[in-house]
């Protein structure tokens, strides 16, 4: 069965509602709507519908998430805060947290926000979004389930860490990079999985250290420690991995120690005799102010010109066009924004299961039709 076309509408109507039917406030159902969407909006089909049964509706059953959302401050300054969110949506956790070093950062200059006891937050670079948007620099990061291998290693110790950097330009779209620091995600094997593809060699190392292909495979393996993702730059020293294993680590320590949380081996989501547990991610956002140097619309002036001229360099053989960071997903938005979301077969059937389970009668699918 090929991918079908949802519209948008229907596809965040569905959503928001099934967010709703198993517990969570509708207007936290919206901002988990919304984030969980905008993976589909920049073509990082990962993160998106393809994650929405699994890694939410699911961990919300078994009682590993908690679908309403306690955002605590532990402990604030005028600049910094630090938040428990004990287990609650991680998209309404880091929507509230990016608001809040947004809101410093108005203020002072500059903000951070560092959060303990989150869940799965969606792409990161739905908040550098929301902090260009409002004229800001901002970094933000999460820890994850144990996955990648450091360098000369086999054994999965950090998560996928995404290092995710964003700011405004004076184009259409905002510099936002937006990437983890293994060289492939989970969540994209579980893509190829779903699509009964490989996974490229090169980019997970078994027990034995020689790479693994089979996609379902290692989807097993990595919850059972006989495969790692190899880092940023690939398995050993040839290609740098050691840069992304480096980057990795950053995260890992900024996503744990400033809000003195979780790290590496606590974060398998899997009790001693086997058991789902709540996984108690940590989260940190940054937020600096534009406006507190040399000024929003000189920046944005300059970082687009820079963009415009990376763009604009001599190209390699046989290549259309060079691009910059943010781009591509602009683009893909321009093509989908007046169609809907692609569904493929394995998505479309958990979405028809998810509305039969709770009584979403109202809901027709396309791919019923």
């Amino acid at each position: 069965m090929p991918k079908v076309i949802l519209d948008w509408k229907t596809a965040e109507s569905f959503i928001t509602d099934t967010f709703i039917k198993v517990g969570v406030p509708q207007e936290d159902a919206k901002i988990c709507t919304d984030v969980l969407l905008e993976s589909d909006r920049r073509g990082i089909e990962s993160h998106g519908c393809n994650r929405f049964k699994p890694i939410y509706i699911d961990r919300i059953k078994a009682g590993i998430q908690n679908p309403v959302t306690n955002f605590e401050i532990v402990k604030q300054t005028p600049t910094t805060a630090v938040i428990d969110g004990h287990d609650g949506m991680g998209q309404v956790i880091g929507y509230k947290s990016m608001k809040m070093a947004i809101e410093k950062a108005k203020k002072y200059g500059m903000g951070m926000v560092a959060v303990r006891n989150s869940c799965h937050y969606g792409i990161a670079g739905y908040y550098s979004t929301m902090a260009a948007k409002e004229g800001m620099i901002s970094f933000n990061g999460t820890n994850a389930r144990p996955s990648i291998a450091p360098t000369f290693g086999v054994e999965n110790m950090l998560g996928t860490n995404p290092l995710t950097i964003g700011f405004p330009t004076d184009e259409e779209f905002p510099f936002v990079l937006d990437c983890a620091t293994s060289i492939i995600q989970r969540g994209r094997i579980e893509y190829y999985d779903r699509e009964g593809r490989s996974t490229p060699q090169g980019m997970v190392i078994g027990a034995d250290g020689h790479t693994k292909t089979d996609s379902k495979q290692i989807l097993i393996d990595l919850n059972t420690g006989d495969a790692a993702l190899a880092p940023l730059g690939g398995i050993g020293e040839e290609f740098a991995g050691y840069k992304g294993y480096g980057y990795a680590t950053v995260v890992e320590v900024l996503s744990a120690a400033l809000q003195a949380g979780n790290y590496l081996k606590m974060l398998t989501g899997i009790g001693e005799n086997g058991e789902k547990k709540k996984f108690h991610l940590g989260h940190f956002f940054i937020a600096i102010d534009t406006k507190a140097f040399m000024g929003l619309d000189s920046f944005k002036k300059t970082a687009g010109d820079i963009m415009r001229e990376l763009r604009a360099s001599r190209k390699a053989p046989g290549e259309e066009r060079i691009y910059t960071a943010g781009e591509k997903e602009y683009l893909v938005w321009q093509e989908r924004k007046d169609s809907g979301v692609p569904i493929n077969e394995a998505v479309q059937k958990e979405m028809s299961q998810v509305r039969d389970d709770l009584g979403l009668t109202q809901y027709v699918f396309p791919w019923e039709k």
